[in-house]
């Protein structure tokens, strides 16, 4: 741990005073300046909500309003939040788990804007040198553009004809993307149908849309009553390759194109995660995605490929591991271009030092998990010349294995010491070690938090009796009796990413933690080799998707059972109970609220008067179910609407199962109509688990489930896992606490290091053997987690 930091100024603090939002209960808090503060509680007592909904946003505001009104209008208007008082702030930077943009083009490389500069050096240093930094930017594309141009002057008018080149670096085959898709048509269509009688099988068309099927059938381009197969080449060509061309259908105007490049439009240009899970399993179904055969998968074309420095081309670079690749950069030795090339290294070398070596450049910014995401966006601050500035984290170690926990702790401790403030939400001991000032909130989670339970040292908070205090020196002990596996899931010749023709067989009917260094493979070993297999259920790490309009009970399906109740009790349509259809209120069309944009000043909420905020028509209000309006039901938490819907007359069996999820995992404070937005991250992830546990398969698949949660969270955690075990299922768990590692039956390490260094299995066995062995980082850490010295046994 660093020096003593000085005393603190009065004048030298962040007051806050009666904040409120969401779950805040009129709270004051005063946080040093220049120092390091964590700020800890159980997942939803309203840590996100003082850091981000009220310092960090009020930071925005603040800064936002020094533009001029003019700008403002092209910006996103931020209302104020409920706070009374907020002094002392200054610019915030918020690095939180939002994952980096999905797009194909965007690589780890463009977002640490270590391809810009690896650009410039190739456009100086390259052989044979083939034109200015563009060049080599796989975004851009080659420009050829002529024509004629008029020149007036005194003596009069000359026409200049020209012929520019604009350089490129992009790929001309697959646009930079890197990888071309091959679509199986018949996923597509039924070739024996005609396309006017029910040929499409594709998700969401339907025989009477103007935009898709009936555009086919009624255009004039196509014989809607001929089968497809009868098509002939002509007619085939049309059909799937045609030009876009304007047409009408029943007085529509409309744009007929052809069928694959109107699929690759709607539904491969977007991102995966944001497609509809029928959609996205259509697309997983119909398109297979291959390396561009043009570029090999480099993106970019063959000119920017063939300049080099040193035998290595810009395409090679990207593909090295980052740990290589600075290895290399230091041994240039060019006085012309010495600024770039150290300032290049010292980007790289943050990259290594955060725990990332294992990265290319290459690498697709939206196949980086949360954890590496928030590392990446870190890259652009340990640069920074600024200080002086508020940098808000969420939950940086995420994601990292013990190992690489005090190198991020390194990174928090460096920004603080170069004269910032750094606010830290989390909940390892490891990193609330490092704290300067400790914030604790609770004590418990929605309605039952929002309060400061401590503020002051962690040698304070150790005694302070909080459930943060209480719980920073526990240690779980090893299982004494661990279950024995009902069979064997076999992994064959893994070959997936760093994987190195991996053999493994993986327990059933025990829980199976899969462990190791971050970038070792196990996130490869197991959605590779296992998540996509019948009868699995995998729980991965993407982020659960919703509007103001999306609540628990719309995400869960719980909604459904409940409005057929409602229907069927008051004898009307099911449609009437739900805010976003029928039933709205038509003033706020089912939000609650009525939004009032005032271009440049901020958008006004203000609840809606006729519905009071229950977003709900008032003849829908009248219709009851046990006594309780729909407004009333979703209001409801849920442990009450567990006793609720568990027995008498408001019996919902449907319902009541979906409760008891969502209570198993420790939701049981969740109000059933709180809009996702609201949501913390660790509510969040126990909300996504508690909608696949439904799922019917027999081995169900966990990615990192303990992000978000708090040290008491994890134990409810664990208790839902063997119970899960215990039922008769197999739970395959990727893993890094410790404390889910001690509670398994059974752990397979990967590493034994990161990328290139890892790929292999390097321990299968017990945890009681994994910490008697010591023989991997995993077994060190363990053993010191679990208090066995090198002398004692493991158990």
């Amino acid at each position: 741990m660093s020096q003593e930091p000085a005393p603190v100024r009065r004048h030298d603090r962040i007051r806050v005073h009666g904040a409120r939002v969401n779950n805040l209960k009129d709270i004051d808090v005063e946080i040093p300046k220049h120092r390091l503060t964590v700020f800890t509680g159980v997942s939803g007592s309203g840590k996100s909500s003082l850091v981000f909904g009220t310092i960090a946003a009020e930071s925005r505001r603040l800064v936002d309003e020094t533009y001029s009104a003019f700008v403002r209008g092209f910006m996103p208007a931020l209302s104020r939040p409920e706070v009374d008082v907020l002094e002392g702030l200054t610019a915030a930077i918020v690095v939180d788990q939002r994952r980096l943009g999905s797009d194909p083009r965007s690589t780890v490389g463009t977002a640490t804007d270590a391809n810009a500069m690896l650009r410039i050096l190739f456009s100086r240093l390259g052989t044979p040198r083939i034109g200015p930094p563009s060049a080599f930017a796989f975004n851009v594309p080659r420009r050829t553009a002529s024509g004629t141009m008029n020149v007036d002057r005194a003596g009069g008018k000359r026409i200049v004809v020209r012929r520019a080149v604009y350089h490129g670096g992009m790929c001309p085959r697959c646009e930079g993307r890197g990888t071309v898709s091959d679509i199986d048509l018949t996923q597509l269509y039924d070739d024996t149908r005609a396309v006017g009688d029910g040929a499409f099988t594709i998700p969401g068309w339907k025989q009477d849309s103007f935009w898709t099927t009936r555009v086919y059938a009624e255009s004039g381009v196509l014989d809607p009553r001929k089968p497809i197969r009868d098509f002939s080449e002509r007619e085939m060509r049309e059909f799937l390759h045609g030009d876009p061309r304007k047409v009408k259908v029943d007085g529509v105007n409309l744009t007929y194109e052809g069928l694959l490049p109107k699929i690759r439009k709607s539904m491969l240009s977007k991102d995966r995660e944001s497609l509809q899970p029928h959609v996205r399993a259509f697309v997983d179904r119909a398109v297979a995605f291959t390396a561009c055969p043009d570029c090999a998968g480099t993106r970019l074309c063959a000119e920017a490929r063939s300049s080099k420095i040193r035998g290595v081309s810009m395409a090679d670079a990207c593909a090295m591991e980052v740990r290589d690749l600075v290895s290399w950069v230091r041994g240039l030795d060019e006085p012309p271009v010495a600024p770039l090339l150290a300032s290049l290294a010292h980007t790289l070398q943050s990259l290594v030092e955060i725990g990332l070596g294992y990265l290319s450049l290459e690498r697709a910014a939206g196949t980086l998990s949360g954890g590496e995401g928030q590392r990446v966006k870190m890259i652009r601050h340990l640069g920074s010349a600024l200080t002086d500035t508020t940098y808000v984290f969420d939950e940086p170690t995420t994601g990292l294995h013990p190992h690489d926990i005090d190198g991020m702790n390194g990174l928090l401790l460096r920004l603080r010491d170069k004269g910032n403030t750094v606010l830290v939400v989390e909940h390892k001991p490891e990193t609330i070690a490092i704290a300067d000032h400790v914030v604790d909130l609770g004590p418990g989670a929605g309605a039952d938090g929002g309060r400061v339970l401590y503020e002051g040292t962690l040698d304070g908070l150790r005694a302070s009796g909080t459930p943060t205090g209480r719980r920073l020196g526990d240690r779980a002990r090893l299982k004494e009796a661990v279950r024995k596996p009902a069979g064997h899931l076999e992994v064959r010749g893994a070959a997936a990413h760093n994987l190195q023709d991996v053999d493994v067989d993986l327990p059933l009917g025990v829980l199976c933690v899969v462990t190791g260094v971050a970038g070792s493979g196990k996130s490869s070993l197991v959605h590779g080799s296992v998540a996509h297999r019948e009868g699995v259920v995998a729980v991965d790490q993407s982020p659960i998707r919703g509007s103001r309009r999306s609540n628990p009970a719309t995400y869960t399906g719980l909604l459904d059972p409940i409005r057929t109740a409602f229907a069927k009790a008051n004898g009307v349509r099911p449609g009437l109970f739900s805010a976003n259809s029928e039933g709205a209120c038509p003033t706020c069309e089912g939000i609650g609220v009525v939004h009032t944009a005032l271009a440049m000043m901020a958008e006004t909420a203000i609840t809606c008067e006729d519905c009071e905020g229950r977003r709900f028509d008032g003849s829908v209000l009248e219709h009851l179910f046990g006594g309780l309006d729909i407004s009333e039901v979703l209001a409801m938490p849920v442990h009450e609407a567990l006793e609720f819907f568990g027995a008498g007359e408001t019996r919902v069996p449907a319902a009541h199962r979906v409760l008891q999820r969502l209570f198993d995992v420790g939701l049981g404070h969740l109000s059933l109509g709180r809009p996702l937005t609201t949501l913390s991250g660790g509510e969040r992830q126990r909300l996504k688990l508690a909608a696949h546990l439904g799922g019917k398969g027999g081995v169900i698949v966990l990615d990192e489930p303990t992000s978000g949660l708090h040290l008491a969270d994890v134990d409810q955690l664990l208790r839902l896992l063997d119970r899960l075990v215990d039922a008769g299922k197999s739970v395959i768990v990727i893993e890094h606490h410790q404390a889910v590692m001690a509670h398994a039956d059974w752990i397979v390490d990967v590493g034994p290091g990161a990328g290139q260094d890892g790929g292999r299995i390097v321990f299968e066995g017990t945890p009681a053997e994994l910490v008697a062995g010591r023989a991997t980082l995993t077994g060190e850490h363990l053993a010191a987690y679990v208090g066995c010295s090198a002398a004692e046994p493991a158990i």
